[in-house]
């Protein structure tokens, strides 16, 4: 299992917009070969604070995902701009 941790920032005033996207891409995300979940959660601290736990069969899958037209035109095209910042976090499951 290749696990994302991703904490995405908003700028201000832009929360709605990205949280649109987020929902979105959880759900295309979720219909991907080799993904095994997509959950979006918001701080319940800061409300412009996101942290996105992702789950793929292994790194292929994930790197798969990074190249599909959604994640282009959704993350890149219509989130990024709007972020303030975005990092992410790669796991593996003990086992």
């Amino acid at each position: 299992m290749y696990v994302v941790a991703a904490r995405w920032v908003p700028r201000p005033g832009e929360e709605e917009a990205v949280e649109r996207v987020l929902r979105t891409m959880a759900e295309l995300t979720a219909r991907e070969p080799g993904c095994r979940g997509f959950t979006v959660h918001r701080s319940r601290e800061d409300p412009r604070h996101y942290l996105l736990y992702e789950r793929f069969d292994d790194e292929s899958a994930f790197l798969a995902h990074r190249e599909t037209e959604h994640f282009r035109t959704h993350v890149l095209g219509d989130a990024v701009p709007r972020l303030e910042s975005r990092e992410f976090t790669t796991y593996e499951l003990l086992e």
